[in-house]
């Protein structure tokens, strides 16, 4: 089977090939879906060698599965300068809401106060483009079959025989992870308690539109793009599973409408589930999950595919910076500290929601009809709004500003007498020291290698989803994946305080 490189690699390679011993790489990425293809560009752009590994021979993607990006997803594509990429091709709703209660984040403070409708294979295929123009190698028509790690790298070996070695590998292969099991990660949780088919189809009769709650579940039809028929339906038990068929679609529809609506031709029919699981560690020696290896739930609220991208956002500078000996390998000890807990509270919402969806009663309808009028008064809204959305996501960094440890807010900055908005200055995934506080600000001199000092103004307010208006701070310590990693106050000595201290936990040893 070929192995589809660059046009300025494939020679290196294939004589690896060809002559038994195994190609090698920095990292090693099990899985071309949007979270792996996400940390292949993150890698890529930190100059860290990085390839992935895909069972697909093409990155065509069968089914809808995901639907959409929320609002911080959008913003770190446009931190890395490619947002506009998706928004051309997707189309801009008020994505989030919380047990089909729509959450309107129109107000919220970003410049990205919506979500975007857009399906996971115009995702990926945009996501695959990116990878591409980065020159990222792809070995396609293979998968990670098996591995042994030692103190030093990975052995995997693949499904064509050949073999990769890396210094690290990253498990992105979905729910089902063979690189998840071989590590021995337990994937704590709860069981499925219902089954869900996804399907589109054609209708030869006009469908009752719209959600419907009954004594099976929930259920839903809905019209896509090019005039055909999305239904979501519940199914009436959990015995079946494998591959479902349009027979199962149909059993489905007539339990729940008297009648299938003459359905036929399928593009794809899909089952899910409410089972709710987490890997108990996100790390084991020099293997890494990430996505849907390290979490899975129910499809409620749309949040899988994005908190995959996060995670992605998360580990790819640090795990460049290990790589390349910038940094200690403990600093990928942080991932797991800083992102499941993530998971665990998406996890949990989406119990929740999943506990007022299912099969309807008179408590439940009222327990719904109580969480609307919450959800409609403002400060609620505000909250789940933001936690929906991901914008209100913030890592233990100690106490101090309320900045710490958040998503740093794309201010209109002027730069050198130059308007930039922040964003456009984390396009190259480095860290940079915002400082607001004139010439005298701080120095960072022996981090300048790795991290960026901008001098500037902003006459926006500093404010933050679910925390509101902030005091303005002297500087700012963004890491590359756009959290804030240290605030520096007007004083000089507050200028420098613990400064030195965060460059070199998150940055490596001054130079």
């Amino acid at each position: 089977m070929p192995v589809l490189l660059p046009m300025s690699r494939p020679r290196a390679l294939a004589s690896h090939t060809r002559t038994g011993k195994a190609a090698h790489h920095a990292v090693v990425i099990a899985g071309g879906g949007p979270t792996g293809l996400m940390l292949a560009a993150e890698l890529a752009l930190a100059k860290a060698d990085v390839a992935i590994v895909e069972r697909r021979a093409s990155q065509d993607l069968t089914g809808t599965r995901a639907g959409g990006l929320h609002a911080r997803s959008i913003e770190i594509l446009d931190q890395r300068g490619v947002a506009d990429r998706f928004l051309r091709e997707g189309k801009l709703t008020q994505l989030a809401g919380f047990a089909w209660t729509r959450l309107d984040i129109s107000d919220l403070p970003t410049r990205h106060a919506y979500g975007l409708a857009l399906r996971q294979n115009h995702i990926e295929r945009i996501l695959a483009d990116r990878v591409e123009e980065l020159a990222v190698p792809v070995y396609r028509n293979r998968e990670v079959t098996g591995f042994v790690q030692d103190e030093t790298g990975v052995d995997m070996m693949l499904s064509s025989g050949e073999t990769l070695r890396a210094d690290y590998l990253v498990g992105c292969d979905g729910g089902r992870s063979l690189v998840r099991k071989t590590a021995g990660i337990d994937f704590a949780g709860s069981d499925p308690t219902l089954s869900n088919l996804m399907a589109e189809v054609a209708m030869r009769e006009a469908p009752a539109w719209g959600l419907r709650h009954d004594a099976l579940g929930f259920h839903g039809l809905s019209k896509t793009e090019d005039g055909r028929v999305l239904a979501v339906m519940t199914e009436a038990t959990l015995a079946r599973t494998g591959d479902p068929g349009l027979r199962d679609l149909s059993d489905a529809l007539i339990a729940v409408y008297g009648t299938d609506f003459g359905v036929h031709s399928p593009s794809w029919i899909s089952r899910f589930t409410d089972a709710a699981r987490q890997a108990v560690s996100y790390r084991r020696g020099r293997v890494l999950l990430a996505g849907d290896a390290a979490h899975i739930h129910h499809s409620v609220g749309g949040q899988g595919l994005n908190i995959g991208l996060q995670d992605a956002v998360n580990l790819g500078w640090k795990l460049a910076q290990v790589v390349k000996g910038t940094s200690p390998d403990g600093l990928l000890d942080t991932y797991h500290a800083e992102r499941h807990g993530v998971a665990a509270r998406v996890l949990r919402n989406t119990r929740a929601q999943i506990a007022l969806l299912r099969r309807d009663d008179d408590g439940r309808k009222a327990a719904r009809e109580v969480m609307s009028e919450l959800l409609a008064m403002d400060e609620p809204r505000k909250r789940y709004g933001a936690m929906m959305s991901g914008l209100d996501i913030s890592y233990d960094l100690g106490e101090g500003h309320p900045l710490l440890g958040r998503r740093m807010p794309d201010l209109a900055l002027t730069v050198e007498g130059r308007p930039l908005q922040l964003f456009t200055l984390l396009h190259h995934a480095r860290g940079v020291l915002f400082n607001f506080g004139g010439p005298d600000g701080p120095d960072i001199s022996p981090w300048a290698d790795r991290v960026t000092r901008i001098d500037a103004d902003t006459d926006d307010a500093w404010e933050l989803p679910a925390i509101g208006v902030v005091t303005k701070p002297a500087a700012v310590l963004v890491r590359p994946d756009g959290h804030v990693a240290w605030v520096g106050h007007a004083s000089q000595a507050g200028l420098q305080a613990g400064l030195a201290e965060a460059l070199t936990t998150w940055f490596g040893l001054a130079n």
